[in-house]
């Protein structure tokens, strides 16, 4: 619950601590509400610089109810790690039966407060309701998982007055916490754990795949901490199908352990319980390559861990460079070259992070001008390459070599026009590669296990529509998908499940969530980083927009994409040193970081990064 908005009862000010680098700063509460007078909102809290910390105050001698329900809801914003100052507005029964960690709710102005009229009109002077409301932006759920929500909050606080010390406190409240959505910003920050994808390997020697999980933690309460014990718990409910932990069930931070920080030559050193202390040295070195994945965007910065279990053994010690030789990550994967068709639709490459224009064909069938594409895609590891021809209905699989041949198409579609006929195609890390038939008679989506063989027709059980897009992510156990229903498209982003033991339908999508669900046309889009994607599209009556959004469906931090006119494609790397790709009315066009769009070439289309 927290302190954006408020309104009924008498003002006076309600204290917090703010404790910055500078020093202590008494402050006044952020808001506060009249004793009369109809229900009204006032601006949010605004969001805080990131090194300063607040530290709510306990309730005030003979506070009114209005101040304890506001000086509660502030509290729930502060930096306190247990709540342990909000739990000093309630009674002793319900601080011991509130449950602060199983749900936080995120409203788009922060709750509006507002007492209930007393039932047949009477006052009852030891005894009063207040209702908080407002419109639901999101859920945070107990495993810390983000999720865009709609509709209106409602719910009620009943507050007594204690019969000895006449002290007013709240004995009935909600679940969990609720906050406003700049409360939120200024509380809160995204973090990616890492796990692995249960059935997907690359290499000869079965390297693992590193899979992105997003949460959020509380960023002003030891991030680092909680970000670790996160990581040792599990995945969030929505991934977990889908990936494994090396981490041992039961396996936590040793007891007593109440922060985590690495010593002044950057390792962390990581005490963990008993669960952990038999593990072997290849297990214990994929849990500490979880945990540097994790922690490498942290901060302060972490360049190794030291991993001890039951009196301080060690169980194993690594550093980053050693850990990405151990997992295959996207984002630590710069690829060599950036493709595209040129005006004879010819498959060309150039250096992908180079400041150069130049562009040559391929070696081998798709690099001459023997078949004229629509769009391609390459594999992760540059060797293959699968074009739809410019009619839109055969998909053909080559190798990027001189000696590489087309042969005959591997997937074909009848479509009666060509957007009615296939996608661009998508590969994974695997190497596998994704494919949808368009025709509104026969749509499909379409797996083609390592590039060739008979296509596997994917089960999509939930989806709302009929598929326009398709982009795999590269860990292979996460799919975006451009889905159109009514005229209207939006960006679904789905859990790929794999059953080896099905003989009917080994390879599903399912769980499907809207990751942009105030747009109703989604003109491009390409994953952007390992829990990223960059989108093209518009909201109602609105004007073309280019966003990054999280697949929780979240905000990331930090400037936009320039928008640009004319979008047709889009792509980008996982490795975000690499610029964005469009194509538009004006070619092919790149946006290094910090810079505005440049001219790539004029005659020139369908551009992208290997995947």
């Amino acid at each position: 619950m927290g302190a954006d908005h408020e309104g009924g009862v008498r003002r006076r000010p309600v204290r917090a601590v703010v404790y910055a680098v500078c020093g202590v700063v008494l402050l006044a509460g952020c808001a506060s509400m009249p004793d009369s007078g109809d229900l009204r909102d006032v601006e949010s809290t605004p969001r805080q610089d990131t090194q300063v910390r607040v530290f709510a105050m306990p309730p005030a001698e003979d506070a009114q109810p209005g101040e304890i329900v506001q000086g509660f809801l502030e509290a729930l914003t502060s930096d306190d790690p247990d709540y342990d100052t909000a739990r000093k507005y309630l009674t002793t029964d319900a601080a011991k039966q509130w449950r602060p960690e199983r749900l936080t709710t995120v409203l788009a102005d922060g709750p509006s407060i507002a007492p209930d009229p007393q039932p047949g009109g009477r006052e009852d002077a030891d005894n009063v309701s207040y209702t908080l409301a407002g419109d639901r932006v999101a859920t945070v759920d107990a495993k810390q998982a983000y999720a865009p929500a709609g509709g209106p909050y409602s719910k009620k606080l009943h507050l007594t007055r204690d019969a000895k010390t006449r002290q007013w406190r709240i004995t009935e409240l909600p679940s969990g916490v609720v906050m406003g959505k700049s409360d939120f910003q200024r509380n809160y920050k995204s973090v990616d754990k890492y796990y692995f994808a249960s059935n997907t390997w690359v290499g000869t020697s079965g390297q693992p795949v590193a899979v992105a999980d997003p949460v959020f933690v509380r960023e002003g309460v030891d991030p680092m901490t909680q970000v670790v014990r996160s990581l040792i718990s599990g995945p969030t409910s929505w991934l977990s199908p889908v990936v494994r932990s090396s981490f041992p069930t039961g396996a936590a931070l040793r007891k007593g352990t109440d922060s985590l920080t690495p010593d002044d030559q950057n390792v962390l050193t990581v005490p963990l319980n008993d669960k952990a202390s038999g593990v072997g040295v290849a297990q214990c070195n994929e849990m500490a390559t979880q945990l540097l994945f994790t922690l490498r965007n942290q901060t302060p910065t972490v360049d190794a861990v030291d991993l001890r279990g039951t009196g301080g053994k060690r169980l194993c010690d690594l550093r980053q460079d050693r850990a990405e030789s151990t997992a295959w990550d996207a984002a630590a994967k710069s690829p060599e070259y950036l493709y595209f068709l040129d005006g004879k639709h010819r498959l060309v490459r150039m250096v992908g992070g180079g400041p150069g224009t130049s562009a040559v064909p391929v070696p081998g069938a798709l690099g001459d001008s023997g078949k004229e594409l629509r769009s391609v895609a390459v594999s992760r590891d540059e060797r293959t390459a699968a074009g739809v021809d410019i009619g839109g209905g055969s998909l053909y699989v080559t190798s990027l070599t001189s000696q590489g041949s087309l042969g005959d198409a591997v997937v074909t579609s009848h479509g009666a026009t060509r957007d009615d006929r296939l996608t661009t195609p998508s590969w994974d890390a695997r190497g596998d590669l994704w494919v949808a038939d368009r025709n509104p008679h026969a749509s499909r989506l379409l797996l083609l296990e390592q590039g060739r063989g008979e296509p596997v027709t994917v089960q999509t059980p939930e989806l709302p529509g009929r598929i326009r897009d398709v982009r795999v992510a590269a860990d292979g156990v996460r799919i975006a998908l451009v889905v159109e229903k009514d005229g209207k498209q939006s960006l679904l982003v789905g859990r790929v499940e794999r059953d080896d033991r099905s003989t009917g339908h080994p390879v599903s999508v399912t769980e499907l969530r809207s990751v942009t669900p105030e747009l109703e046309e989604v003109t491009a889009m390409s994953w952007a980083g390992d829990s990223r994607l960059v989108v093209a599209g518009q909201e109602h009556g609105g004007l073309l927009q280019m966003r990054y959004v999280q697949v929780d469906g979240s905000t990331p931090e930090g400037t936009a994409p320039a928008t640009l006119s004319g979008v047709k494609t889009i792509t980008a790397s996982e490795d975000d040193r690499l610029p964005l790709v469009a194509y538009s009315e004006d070619g092919i066009v790149r946006l290094p970081s910090g810079a505005q769009w440049q001219k790539v070439v004029k005659e020139g289309f369908a551009p992208v990064y290997p995947g």
